[in-house]
């Protein structure tokens, strides 16, 4: 199985060449998609070996992940691991996702970090438990932690998705697209690392967008019903 890790990356100088060097310690090639930053996250990214794709401008979270699904699909990769930027996954978890997918019929493998929540923001174990919640009733599947970024996607759901979002939501709208597509979920247990990292997702704006997008995808669940 021919697997890419890609990596939306915004202002991620700091933590970007060392992630990318232990993945490619790995036997992996690595795409970066620097979403319009405004540091040297492109240039360091390209030294240590990954392969960078460039948006002028930020696109948002969304639109970066599409970015590399595409250049995944057209350069003939079987599966994707898509994973953040910033040193919150954890390595060493990626052979847990590979090993799955050689054993799993599941076409989208999660990650789950909830049952590891220790050093979590209370207010974040809240709401990924909600969401998740949400996000397993309308897919009609379990999935414990809908949130995570740290997930592998076969190449038949990339070939067969048609994307109506371009910022955090977008990952919640794969969920739900795969599993209208028949695709099965399945999820494996994650360490995420936290460090002092500051959130990105603006908790007004990017909330309300999110349940924007819910609310519209639970009246079309009830129209397809």
């Amino acid at each position: 199985m021919r697997i890419c890790v890609i990596i939306p990356a915004y202002n991620e100088a700091k933590e970007i060449a060392g992630l990318i060097r232990r993945i490619t310690g790995l036997g992996l090639e690595v795409i970066i998609i620097d979403d319009g930053s405004l540091d040297d996250t492109a240039m360091i990214a390209a030294s240590a070996g990954a392969n960078v794709l460039r948006n002028s401008s930020n696109a948002g979270k969304g639109a970066a992940l599409i970015k590399g699904y595409s250049y995944a699909v057209a350069h003939g990769f079987d599966a994707v691991i898509s994973m953040d930027g910033d040193g919150q996954h954890s390595c060493l978890d990626i052979e847990t996702f590979i090993q799955k997918a050689k054993t799993s019929p599941a076409a989208v493998i999660a990650g789950n970090r909830m049952a590891m929540t220790k050093g979590m923001p209370a207010l974040r174990v809240l709401t990924n438990r909600l969401m998740s919640r949400l996000i397993s009733l309308i897919t009609k599947q379990y999935i414990p932690d809908t949130q995570c970024g740290f997930r592998l996607i076969k190449k038949e759901v990339l070939a067969g998705l048609d994307f109506s979002t371009t910022k955090y939501e977008t990952e919640s709208e794969i969920l739900i697209k795969a599993a209208r597509l028949g695709f099965k979920i399945e999820s494996v247990p994650v360490k995420t690392i936290y460090s002092g990292q500051k959130s990105q997702i603006n908790p007004v704006i990017d909330t309300l967008r999110f349940f924007r997008f819910i609310i519209l995808e639970f009246l079309r669940s009830f129209k397809h019903a």
